[in-house]
């Protein structure tokens, strides 16, 4: 693969697994060096890291909150101790609760809005100020943005609420070349989807509609996101760009 990124610098929160952690490896094979963020998955952060070390670039993990403006200061503070530049910031991490409407509480509203949304306005205030021209900010949404999946609707609210943050951020950051941009996955088989009520026919759903016959892999989002952080993509502005074989032009 050839050296595009070869000495750009990529901070990826929830980067120990599944998304994130395709990301990692993409950038990484460019060349790129890599900075882990995690919450609760040290030993793969680090195992991950020792994995991208093979590429022959920088990789290191530190863990973070990036819900909370503190402990994302202290990200900052420890990314410094590296690097003194950032290139590519790919915003995620991602969680939330799944539940009926009627069953939500306005603390299962925080825990989404914070980690899904509001850690966007943390990490561009905390990172931008290191942050080249012909940067870019990439953010990971999915289809229940803006389509009703089962228990998905505080999340769902919170990854448009992500979208919108975006096309705001591509316009105020543009006078400092700085591109922003949303990926927008659907059904991805990973750990996060297991705790889906209805996985199963949420990833035989989205197989069958596939125009690429089968649901699309980490992989698969991992390559557009690096698309996007390429010379070539600096006309790409504010955008939601759809991952999912081609599943929303069909339901």
């Amino acid at each position: 693969m050839d050296k595009r990124l070869q000495n750009k610098t990529a901070l990826i929160t929830g980067g120990a697994r599944g998304i994130g952690k395709a990301i990692a490896k993409k950038l990484a094979q460019a060349g790129a060096n890599i900075v882990i963020n995690y919450f609760n998955s040290s030993e793969e952060a680090d195992n991950l890291c020792s994995e991208l070390r093979d590429f022959g670039v920088q990789a290191y993990a530190f863990q973070a909150n990036v819900a909370d403006e503190t402990s994302v200061k202290e990200l900052l503070e420890g990314f410094q101790k590296n690097f003194s530049t950032l290139d590519i910031l790919v915003n995620n991490a991602a969680s939330g609760v799944l539940k009926p409407i009627n069953k939500m509480r306005a603390k299962h509203w925080r825990w989404c809005v914070e980690t899904n949304a509001l850690a966007l306005v943390y990490l561009t205030n905390a990172f931008t100020p290191l942050m080249p021209e012909g940067s870019s900010v990439l953010a990971l949404s999915s289809l229940g943005a803006h389509r009703v999946i089962p228990d998905y609707s505080f999340i769902g609210a919170s990854k448009a609420a992500l979208e919108s943050l975006i096309r705001s951020l591509s316009v105020e950051l543009a006078p400092k070349n700085i591109r922003c941009n949303t990926i927008s996955a659907g059904a991805v088989d990973t750990d996060a989807l297991a705790h889906f009520p209805e996985r199963d026919r949420l990833l035989a759903e989205s197989e069958a509609k596939s125009l690429i016959g089968r649901n699309i892999t980490p992989e698969d989002v991992a390559d557009v996101a690096y698309l996007l952080t390429l010379p070539e993509a600096h006309a790409i502005r504010g955008q939601t760009i759809y991952v999912d074989a081609g599943y929303s032009i069909l339901s």
